[in-house]
């Protein structure tokens, strides 16, 4: 039972991180969108875009790691801290990550604000960007975009809390079963070495009942040489006959 509680422990905790690794994929193919699109027009980009481009990556890797880590070494105490750590890290790093598209809250009509550049969303196009063939990108379409990473930002944040507190429950868990290890008490598999209660009142009951037939302060003696009680000491039997001079 402690097995299968450690087991759906770990799977829990690697599902969270997929989703975390999914997110971060997701906010970092879309930025790398946009810094391409502003790389081919030869358009200036902003340290805050690559910024979220280099926390993005960094997420995607660290959430592979994670998931092999749950999987692999979840529980272990070094391990775990270091989970904790880096989980904190990210959070800080997606809150930055909202902030700077924090233009992701405005209305996808009229005049926005984008990544791709600033204009009349039912344009449809930025004129900054525009090819000499008329073709620009969509602002409209960058608006939604920014909008998902805003979005999927929020959420990774408390994906990152949830994972740092569970990691510590993990943690905890691991330190349970590894206390106790195998032994009599749990048929020699790994838990707490709690029995089932049933059992535990069966053996209290034995060793009293022992203890009470024993109180009375004599045993039966199986012994033919004395019979009665050694409560008081033992007595050596008395030698009868008579004795014979030769």
């Amino acid at each position: 039972m402690a097995i299968l509680g450690g087991a759906f422990l770990r799977l829990f905790q690697t599902v969270v991180r997929v989703i975390q690794t999914l997110a971060s994929i997701l906010v970092l193919g879309i930025y790398s969108y946009f810094l391409a699109v502003l790389s081919h027009h030869d358009q200036p980009i902003a340290q805050r875009y690559k910024a979220v481009e280099g926390m993005s990556g960094a997420a995607v890797l660290y959430g592979l790691f994670a998931v092999l880590l749950t999987i692999f070494l979840g529980g272990f105490t070094f391990f775990g801290f270091l989970a904790v750590l880096l989980d904190i890290c990210f959070i800080g790093c997606y809150i930055a990550i909202a902030w700077f598209n924090r233009d992701g809250t405005q209305s996808c009509g009229g005049f926005v604000n984008t990544p791709l550049g600033s204009g009349n969303a039912s344009g449809g196009k930025s004129s900054d960007l525009y090819d000499s063939d008329g073709f620009g990108p969509d602002l409209t379409k960058a608006c939604r975009l920014e909008k998902a990473v805003l979005a999927v930002a929020i959420v990774n944040c408390f994906l990152f809390a949830f994972t740092a507190a569970f990691q510590v429950l993990l943690v905890r868990h691991h330190k349970k079963e590894k206390r106790y290890g195998p032994g009599p008490s749990n048929n020699y598999t790994s838990g707490s070495g709690r029995g089932r209660f049933w059992r535990r009142n069966k053996r209290t009951k034995n060793t009293r009942d022992a203890e009470m037939a024993t109180a009375g302060g004599f045993r039966p003696s199986h012994d033919t040489g004395y019979t009665g009680t050694t409560a008081g000491g033992y007595e050596p039997p008395k030698q009868t006959g008579y004795a014979t001079n030769y």
